[in-house]
């Protein structure tokens, strides 16, 4: 057998370890025509290649999708059977794919590997930061097919389209009231739960929600911001 000086792994064939040894010198001498693209062996240039072609040789029996190459096919493939190989050490959370696994484990080692190059936010999720960064821009990229009202992030288009659909996913347990957004149920949850978390520090008087302790306490610094257009009286509440 052909063994590296290196990290002293081994092998039955002298081009493989000549293809392996590639790993640590950053040799890459096969490029993709299209783009341009390196890659350390021909094996890795003929599946890339894949990527530039509409062809999908590959196909799922169950559902029919089509892929690119064997791996995919097989990755996929878990979704049907249900088959999750990678499991977490700490929390026993089971995924499909080993990225999606290493991913996770960023929540348990506070990783956060991407950072905003305008405010120094870090993000567990290249995505994350992608999403993030729409804040320090006026680029709204995301538009409402309904209303034409744009958002800088797809997931706030996505709680805007429930307006439009009448959809409210998240029900409360206690009297099953719907909610479009998770916020909202939460809010409302504190209600039934009897929980005032929001304490006033002059009278002590206690509130479910932050709003609530905010009209209190005009109460005691007589602040009336709401005023009458004819005779401009002034109140504490708009109602």
């Amino acid at each position: 057998p052909y063994s590296c000086e290196i990290c002293d792994k081994k092998f039955f064939y002298s081009y493989n370890l000549k293809s392996h040894k590639r790993i640590h010198t950053g040799e890459k001498p096969y490029a993709c025509k299209v783009c341009n693209m390196k890659f350390t062996g021909v094996g890795n240039l003929s599946k890339h290649l894949k990527v530039h072609s509409d062809e999908k040789p590959y196909h799922c029996k169950v559902c029919k999708m089509k892929f690119r190459s064997s791996s995919n096919l097989k990755q996929h493939f878990k979704i049907h059977t249900g088959e999750k190989p990678y499991a977490c050490t700490v929390c026993d959370m089971k995924f499909i794919v080993i990225g999606n696994l290493k991913t996770h484990l960023r929540i348990h080692s506070g990783e956060r590997p991407y950072s905003c190059n305008i405010c120094g936010m870090k993000f567990i999720l290249a995505q994350h930061l992608k999403n993030h960064t729409n804040i320090h821009s006026s680029e709204k990229p995301y538009a409402c097919e309904v209303c034409d009202k744009k958002f800088n992030m797809i997931g706030n288009l996505k709680k805007h389209l429930r307006i439009h659909s009448g959809e409210k996913p998240y029900s409360c347990e206690y009297c099953s009231k719907k909610f479009i957004e998770n916020g909202a149920l939460t809010k409302h949850l504190k209600i039934h739960k009897g929980e005032k978390r929001y304490s006033c520090e002059i009278c002590e008087k206690k509130f479910i929600e932050g709003g609530n302790l905010k009209r209190h306490l005009r109460i005691h610094s007589g602040e009336k911001p709401y005023s009458c257009d004819y005779c401009e009286k002034k109140f504490f509440e708009s109602g």
